[in-house]
């Protein structure tokens, strides 16, 4: 199992920062902050795979993060050439646990490094 390190400065080429968002794409704090000013994360966007980022609803509600979880899990198995850096998504200003939100990412591909708080839950 690949672990995301704490803190993402930059990426290689074929890395793809995996983060948190809310519906509408605004992207003015943490990771979602770091994704926009860094990784090519596009305002107004809150969903999918935009430059070097991939963005994940998490302020919509556990079951639009679910739908969102499963959506990139298929995404990263379909992009075996990508490496996918997946944040603790969900465990910041959305308030979930880690034994929440973790679950939501089981079977995901060799390609997608996992946070740390996110292993004993896989």
């Amino acid at each position: 199992m690949q672990i995301t390190p704490d803190i993402v400065t930059t990426l290689r080429p074929d890395e793809v920062f995996v983060f948190g968002s809310n519906a509408r794409g605004r992207h003015g704090g943490g990771a979602a902050r770091i994704a926009y000013e860094r990784f090519g994360a596009v305002w107004g966007e809150g969903h999918g795979h935009h430059g070097q980022s991939y963005a994940i609803d998490t302020m919509s509600g556990l079951d639009v993060l679910e739908r969102e979880a499963r959506a990139f899990v298929v995404f990263a198995a379909e992009h075996p050439e990508l490496r996918f850096l997946l944040t603790p998504v969900g465990c910041g200003i959305a308030g979930y646990a880690p034994e929440q939100v973790a679950g939501l990412f089981s079977g995901a591909p060799g390609n997608v490094a996992v946070p740390t708080s996110f292993v004993p839950y896989l």
